[in-house]
């Protein structure tokens, strides 16, 4: 008996395979649909208003040591690792490992089902298929394993893959692109916070100062040498001062807020991360700009544009194939028994009762009124707007670097100007302080030299915050600073032991990020 069975399912089993064998050779032939090939975009050699002191090449991956600054470098460190929108982001790309394992899977018998029925049954009297009562019951029992397989003659599946490939590639970019996002907006934050204290600490001198003139103009108001117009005045813009002070303290503290959030931290915690106060970062080393395309390659957001396209371009192939017969493998194999005088177990999976079927099926969707060849039409319109977006996404980078260039190069020219002008209004504020207690001049000369100063100094110091983000905007642009997830865990390992030990991610958590992208 057990020889009589073996044989039997041998024999199925051998056309199975050999069926299997062929839709393997027939699948291997065609691809239907286009192959994607990057967008060729040509860009120029060198950049419109490119820095005296640039380098042709050089290590984007930590660009803000530039500014020599151990608290900015451990800052970008904790949100790196503690951001929770970059977690997100990471989240995302296992999401689109999964997914194209799913794709992967439809490669492979899409239907395989084990299954048992056992059933008793009553047939009516009133049926016509009684048999009088000696035979209007018996019992029934089915077991077997069914099997579809549809065979990718056309590549459909194999263009799913090809599309779930690119996406998970688009995730990964757009997680490097939210990396530089993110080094970007700590370092400028950081830079904001340091041209706040400046600006506060020199509108607090300033307001020291303008009280001494004060006291000064009180004093000739009070001795006669003065009229009360100046004592007046005096005051006004020493309280004028003290106001924007009290505005600097805010815009002070929701920088330091704004931290706190890209940190991933309370903001009370972030007095200890920031510790005392310091200048204003300023790089003090040639800044690496490279050629305009470098962008193509380097920059995440547009490589990540590209690879939607191409994931675009393989979802044509698949609404093309929907046009074409499908061939699918269908077989049953399995036992089944029935009785009028009960289940009998040893009937039940006796060879006699072996029971199956196998053979190929075609189905063609025809006469669907143009429903399928119009779901081609905006699969290729999608992949063309698709495509037209990443050229967009190539200019608006060039106009980031180039923004970034020349509000560099005339934030220095500003700085420089400035400088000048503030030892300047400085000299000559002292020099209208001296003459008006000397009676040499009246208070309005006192009164503008120091306005001037004033403004001459927050001006100053706001130019120089502005050289550093403009430095930070120039690197954000070129693309910089993603490569620091290299090497790195993506989450962190409370996250993963958490996603782990509610669902069985086999493997999917460690392979290695941005295998897969050329």
């Amino acid at each position: 008996m057990r020889i009589t069975l073996y044989d039997s399912a041998r024999a199925l089993l051998l056309r199975v395979a050999i069926a299997a064998g062929a839709g393997f050779l027939l699948g291997g032939c065609n691809k239907i649909g286009p192959d994607f090939h990057r967008p060729e975009i040509k860009l120029t050699d060198t950049w419109l208003d490119a820095p005296k002191k640039t380098a042709k090449a050089g290590d984007f991956r930590n660009w803000w040591k530039l500014f020599n600054d151990p608290v900015l470098d451990r800052l970008i460190e904790k949100a790196y690792r503690q951001n929770l929108d970059v977690q997100k982001a990471a989240i995302r790309i296992y999401q689109a490992r999964a997914q194209l394992g799913i794709a992967k899977g439809y490669l492979f018998p899409q239907k395989q089902n084990v299954g048992m029925d056992t059933f008793y049954e009553r047939i009516s009297e009133f049926s016509p298929y009684y048999q009088g009562s000696d035979f209007h019951t018996f019992t029934y029992f089915q077991t077997g394993f069914d099997a579809m397989w549809e065979l990718d003659i056309w590549g459909r599946f194999r263009r799913g893959i090809d599309a779930a490939g690119a996406e998970l590639a688009a995730s990964t970019l757009q997680y490097d692109d939210m990396v530089v996002t993110l080094t970007a907006e700590v370092a400028a934050a950081y830079v904001q916070i340091r041209t706040f204290n400046q600006r506060l600490a020199l509108a607090k001198g300033n307001a020291d100062l303008q009280e001494r003139s004060f006291r000064i103009a009180e004093s000739q108001f009070r001795n006669g040498v003065s009229t009360e117009l100046d004592m007046q005045q005096a005051k006004a813009l020493h309280q004028a001062t003290l106001a924007e002070i009290a505005n600097l303290e805010v815009g002070l503290r929701q920088s330091k807020n704004a931290l706190s959030v890209l940190l991933g931290m309370q903001p009370s915690h972030l007095e200890k991360e920031l510790g005392p106060d310091s200048d204003i970062p300023a790089a003090r080393s040639e800044i690496a700009m490279g050629i305009p395309t470098d962008i193509l390659r380097r920059r995440p957001d547009v490589r990540a544009q590209e690879y939607k396209a191409a994931s675009q371009c393989a979802q044509i192939g698949i609404a093309e194939s929907e046009l074409l017969p499908r061939l699918s493998l269908v077989g049953t194999v399995g036992f089944n028994s029935g009785s009028i005088d009960g289940l009998d177990v040893a009937n039940a999976i006796s060879p006699s009762g072996l029971a199956g079927k196998f053979g190929p099926t075609v189905t063609w969707p025809i006469l669907q009124y143009g429903r399928l060849t119009n779901n081609v039409r905006v699969q290729d319109a999608k992949f063309q707007e698709l495509l037209t977006d990443y050229r967009s996404t190539v200019l608006r980078a060039l106009r980031e670097v180039e923004d970034a260039i020349i509000a560099f190069k005339k934030a220095e020219e500003r700085v420089a100007s400035l400088s000048d002008g503030v030892r300047a209004s400085q000299r000559a504020a002292e020099l209208a302080l001296r003459q008006y207690q000397n009676g040499l001049e009246d208070y309005t000369r006192v009164l503008n030299s120091e306005l001037f100063l004033v403004q001459q100094q927050d001006r100053l110091t706001a130019s120089r915050g502005d050289v550093a983000r403009s430095v930070i905007a120039m690197y954000k642009a070129l693309g910089g600073g993603w490569e620091i997830r290299e090497g790195r865990e993506l989450l962190p390992p409370g996250v993963k032991k958490e996603m782990r030990e509610r669902t069985d991610w086999s493997d999917l958590l460690e392979e290695p990020v941005g295998k897969g992208i050329d």
